[in-house]
């Protein structure tokens, strides 16, 4: 779980060591101090390093940068997003009820940003009937048009036609924000701020 750091009058400690905005070290001074020449330039004084000694503060504009921070973790979250596969298995001579039901799957997965990999099983004479199969995938294909298309055109695999949907990119990428709707909801490691990127290491005591 995510632990924002103490800002400003938050900060307990008596003295700091400063950093400043950008990066460059102002040295240990009284906390109160520190304070004032945050409020002098209009920016925060954030504790980014709570377990040296003294703890280091940086200033910076807190609020600017968790927004910042915020948008490269949602952008790091698309960017590792990995293709999902899913698969629906069909008999050419399929019943119409089952049929409606395998396409609400397809349609489902289309709807949460999915592929889909459609399979049409044919057994004993059927394989002399490829026909009986495009013809049941090119149904599909125009059924659910409006949420995804035929990203790989229907193909003979030994005893199995094989098909691949993908959603249009829009559809994905509402997916997507729904996706990240729900993982903002919650703090995890992956979206906490970068607070001490660039700034030394700890001070100790006994270096201070």
């Amino acid at each position: 779980m995510s632990v924002e750091p103490r800002v400003n009058e938050q900060i307990r400690a008596r003295e700091v060591r400063l950093v400043g905005p950008e990066g460059e070290q102002v040295g240990i001074v009284p906390l109160e101090r520190a304070l004032q020449l945050a409020a002098d330039v209009d920016l925060d004084l954030v504790e980014v390093a709570p377990m040296a000694r003294p703890p280091v503060c940086k200033l910076m504009d807190f609020g600017k940068f968790k927004y910042e921070s915020a948008l490269k973790a949602r952008e790091a979250r698309r960017n590792q997003q990995q293709t999902v596969i899913k698969e629906m298995k069909l008999r050419p001579k399929i019943d119409p009820h089952d049929y409606e039901t395998k396409k609400g799957h397809v349609v489902r997965f289309l709807k949460a940003g999915d592929k889909v990999k459609v399979t049409i099983m044919f057994r004993g004479r059927e394989q002399s009937r490829p026909e009986l199969g495009f013809r049941l995938l090119r149904k599909l294909s125009e059924e659910i048009s409006e949420l995804g298309f035929v990203e790989a055109a229907p193909k003979q695999d030994g005893r199995n036609m094989i098909m691949v949907l993908a959603p249009h990119r829009n559809v994905k990428a509402a997916a997507t924000e729904r996706r990240e709707g729900k993982a903002d909801g919650g703090t995890g490691a992956e979206g906490e701020p970068d607070l001490v990127a660039g700034l030394p290491e700890p001070v100790t005591a006994d270096q201070a």
